[in-house]
């Protein structure tokens, strides 16, 4: 996997865009689900089952044309998003055996749970929420802010290589 950088967008921009693209989303699912359930009942006969594949094929419908349009320009920022959401997710499943590292001074547990910490305020922001609000995040975000002091490193970290969590068992 490659490594990925953080990025700055407009939470407003964001929001926006992630709004209009899950109403399309909605609006195409509704859409090719009626339609692919209309075809089957009017070419076999009407069935509870037959409407069920038919909604069934339209989220299939539905997925395949996200897949294509996922790389476009506009979808720049949701697509950061989902990519953001996916590397916090993986370092999640690494959170305890990296705090230990981090209280052995590792350099590399420290830069990836600089940027978890990082990701997950980036994310709120994004999202339009605070995450003041948990008092052990912030605990352990200042305990790894006072280790980076200490270690003479950068205050900030920006980029992720998800290969770094190998060193890692997962926890």
């Amino acid at each position: 996997m490659a490594v990925f950088k953080l990025e700055q967008y407009e939470p407003e921009v964001y929001r926006r865009k992630a709004r209009m693209i899950s109403f399309a989303m909605a609006g195409q699912l509704i859409i090719f689900g009626m339609l692919f359930s209309l075809l089957l009942t009017s070419a076999l006969g009407s069935s509870l089952w037959l409407n069920a594949l038919g909604v069934f094929l339209g989220l299939l419908a539905t997925s395949a044309l996200f897949a294509v349009l996922k790389d476009r320009p506009w979808m720049n920022e949701v697509r950061y998003a989902w990519q953001l959401k996916h590397h916090l997710s993986q370092i999640s499943g690494y959170l305890p055996t990296l705090r230990k590292a981090v209280k052995e001074d590792n350099r590399v547990a420290l830069d990836i749970l600089t940027f978890y910490h990082q990701g997950m305020s980036q994310l709120a922001e994004l999202n339009g929420r605070t995450t003041d609000d948990d008092a052990e995040r912030l605990a352990e975000k200042m305990e790894v802010k006072l280790k980076r002091e200490e270690l003479d490193l950068p205050e900030h970290v920006d980029r992720f290589d998800p290969q770094d969590l190998q060193a890692f068992k997962r926890g």
